[in-house]
């Protein structure tokens, strides 16, 4: 799982970057600070293996926060993205795509957690 934080961490800063540098718009950075945390993160619990419990749960947090807000604002635009008449297409766009890889990365952090959660109590004597 951290590498898989680190991964997704990478794919929204460099999303929220280039959304900057096409746009100037410093809203467009937000998809880096959810990248820069998963990220730091994935680092984290890659260098601390008693930690990482811990910093993973972090980690499906923000992912969380992620999808509620990039779904709750990019979803009721998506109707007029379609259409083609919304006037500022990209920062939707950025919207559904932060809220779409956030919740990917929510989805294989609930399986890992279930996963080991599972492998513990099968390692129990009974």
């Amino acid at each position: 799982m951290p590498t898989l934080a680190i991964v997704f961490g990478v794919i929204l800063d460099a999303m929220g970057f280039g959304a900057y540098v096409a746009t100037e718009a410093k809203t467009a950075l937000i998809p880096c600070a959810f990248g820069s945390i998963l990220f730091l993160c994935g680092i984290v619990a890659g260098a601390r293996p008693n930690l990482r419990m811990h910093v993973m749960h972090v980690a499906a947090l923000t992912a969380l926060i992620g999808t509620l807000g990039g779904l709750g604002m990019g979803l009721p635009k998506a109707g007029a993205l379609i259409a083609g008449t919304l006037e500022k297409p990209l920062p939707a766009i950025m919207q559904i795509g932060m809220g779409v890889l956030s919740l990917i990365f929510l989805v294989l952090c609930v399986k890992s957690f279930v996963d080991a959660r599972l492998a513990r109590k099968s390692a129990e004597p009974q």
